[in-house]
């Protein structure tokens, strides 16, 4: 079986830096689950399709034309990679990803990313649907003032408008619905390594889940970092 590593977490929990880091770390393949949907809902915006018309929506998540190609995300051979990082694309995602149908027919597909010699698989639920037999699991989350904080500069350094109190207001709003729709709701997957990262670094983050790692891999040989 392929080793998996989930990283569940609420938005601005730092869930996909870290993936990244630790994928690039242990030479594995990642999953940016974050990233699907937000493509879904730019291109069920482009063909007009509201989050209420399930059954259209479950249709264009099954033909999406997407590829991830190292750092850019392609839809329909266009480089989408900057479109999607917006908050209204992440709220409109947030509203996509509710949608059971939609959920279901995208499973098959993040499945699928599994692959030797493993997968890091960041998202909302990844540990508990889409990979529950993961060998680890790992929970992070950050009080909402400080996860907003963290979007408005990366949306600044990106040269994107942004108002810090709108940015905690969505947040709130977005974990709201995260939490509570009927589906796949956001939640620490049973014996996740939960990591409450308001007041450490990145550094110290990474640090926390690769203990966890080696401790469930003592086999593997993770490379000093350079």
């Amino acid at each position: 079986m392929t080793r998996i590593i989930t990283i569940d977490g609420p938005s601005g929990s730092g869930k996909g830096t870290i993936s990244r880091l630790l994928a690039r770390r242990l030479g594995w393949h990642m999953l940016d689950s974050g990233a699907l949907y937000r493509v879904l809902a730019l291109a069920a915006g482009r063909a007009g399709i509201d989050p209420d018309r399930a059954a259209e929506l479950a249709d264009l998540a099954r033909n999406l034309n997407l590829e991830f190609s190292g750092e850019k995300i392609l839809l329909d051979g266009e480089d989408v990679s900057r479109l999607i990082r917006t908050e209204s694309c992440g709220n409109a995602a947030s509203k996509v990803a509710a949608v059971p149908e939609v959920r279901a027919a995208l499973l098959d597909w993040q499945r699928a990313c599994a692959k030797e010699p493993g997968l890091v698989a960041d998202g909302r639920d990844m540990g508990t649907v889409v990979f529950p037999r993961a060998d680890v699991k790992i929970f992070l989350t950050a009080s909402p003032e400080e996860r907003a904080l963290r979007r408005y500069k990366q949306l600044k350094e990106k040269g994107l408008d942004a108002n810090l109190s709108n940015l905690v207001a969505e947040i709130r709003e977005r974990d709201d619905r995260d939490r509570n729709r009927s589906v796949a709701p956001l939640k620490a997957p049973a014996a996740a390594l939960e990591v409450e990262s308001t007041a450490l670094s990145i550094d110290e983050v990474l640090e926390q889940v690769l203990e966890q790692v080696k401790k469930t891999f003592p086999d593997l040989q993770i490379p000093e970092c350079d």
